[in-house]
């Protein structure tokens, strides 16, 4: 007969991915003419688990470089964006002690960007993970019957290879 044990353990209670798009507009004193490349750096995040959402609050550095004065000058708009992200979850479980672990699936990228008078206009996107993790109780049925033990003997494995062991393997060219 078997008895029971109980097993508290860390448990993924729920995960779900997100994208996210965010399209900023930034005022340059220059004129720009054209865009010569934007990238997105430093992605920082924490997550807060609330009563029926995560809210995740994050920045990044985004850093677009443009021609200005008919392509004859270049600079970089430099500009650290915070953002604070809000994802209603579904939670059927009855675990009270929560956490919410966030992982960045995409690292924000740039994904448009344009010129719009003395604007410059740019939209990026992310995708984040979220996993609720709580603990739980697994039971377990434990058998007390013990598995027989196997018996290892050395002395049969090491006669038996000295007996297949061939120690003229090795045959001497006698032409040489």
């Amino acid at each position: 007969m078997a008895s029971y044990k109980e097993i508290v353990t860390k448990t993924v209670i729920g995960k779900g991915k997100k994208t996210f798009t965010d399209t900023r507009r930034k005022k340059i004193e220059n004129n720009p003419s054209t865009i010569l490349g934007c990238w997105v750096i430093n992605h920082n995040f924490e997550g807060v688990k609330n009563r029926d959402s995560v809210t995740i609050n994050g920045s990044y550095d985004v850093n677009v470089w443009y021609s200005y004065d008919n392509d004859t000058k270049t600079d970089v708009l430099k500009e650290t964006v915070p953002y604070t992200e809000t994802v209603h979850i579904k939670n059927n479980s009855n675990v009270t002690n929560q956490e919410a672990i966030i992982r960045s699936l995409k690292q924000p990228n740039c994904i448009k960007v344009d010129i719009d008078g003395n604007d410059i206009v740019y939209t990026i996107e992310k995708e984040l993970g979220i996993e609720l993790v709580g603990d739980e109780k697994v039971k377990i049925a434990i058998d007390e019957n013990e598995d027989p033990w196997d018996e290892i003997i050395d002395d049969v494995n090491d006669k038996q290879i000295d007996n297949e062991v061939d120690e003229n393997f090795i045959k001497e060219d006698e032409s040489i």
